[in-house]
């Protein structure tokens, strides 16, 4: 029994599927490598200033991520740039719904009390792009470096940055 639930595990990871379970059991598995400082959670170098400029500005943030809300909280708490969860209001994984389903992010927008159109969502992932904006959300895709490549159809149908510095907001042109 044991060897199958290992089996089956290498087999999700293998597959990068997005289960909730998986993420789960990763996110216990990662939790004393955290804490101990053998790992520590990365983020590009624009990330953290652009953030804290986003907070300045009033804005709210949050992560929608398939890795667990443990598993982010691991990773932010425990960053090369030290603990940034102050910069968070919150988190979301699958349980709200997959990254792919238009529903998921009405569920957030539900959850954090905001409408879908006053809400920007950044991915590297194009089909999440397209749930989201179905939902009604804002959305630009992400482009770094070991992503998916997009195609010139992606590129002419989302706002594409590779910087979170490209972001401005109206409030920032004042």
């Amino acid at each position: 029994m044991i060897q199958a639930v290992v089996d089956n595990v290498y087999w999700q990871m293998s597959l990068d599927r997005k289960t909730t379970a998986l993420k789960q059991l990763q996110g216990h598995m990662w939790r004393s490598a955290y804490i101990t400082g053998q790992l520590k959670g990365e983020v590009y170098e624009d990330v953290v200033p652009s953030i804290r400029q986003w907070r300045e500005l009033g804005f709210k943030l949050y992560i929608y991520s398939s890795g667990s809300v443990e598993a982010q909280k691991l990773l932010f708490g425990y960053s090369i740039e030290g603990n940034l969860l102050k910069l968070l209001d919150g988190h979301f994984d699958t349980t709200v719904g997959h990254k792919v389903e238009s529903k998921s992010y009405r569920n957030i927008a539900d959850s954090i009390r905001c409408s879908p159109e006053n809400i920007l969502f950044l991915t590297d992932v194009v089909k999440e792009a397209f749930a989201a904006e179905k939902a009604g959300l804002h959305v630009a895709v992400v482009m770094r470096p070991g992503n998916d490549a997009l195609t010139d159809e992606d590129k002419s149908s989302y706002c594409c940055i590779t910087s979170f510095h490209q972001i401005n907001f109206p409030s920032e042109n004042n």
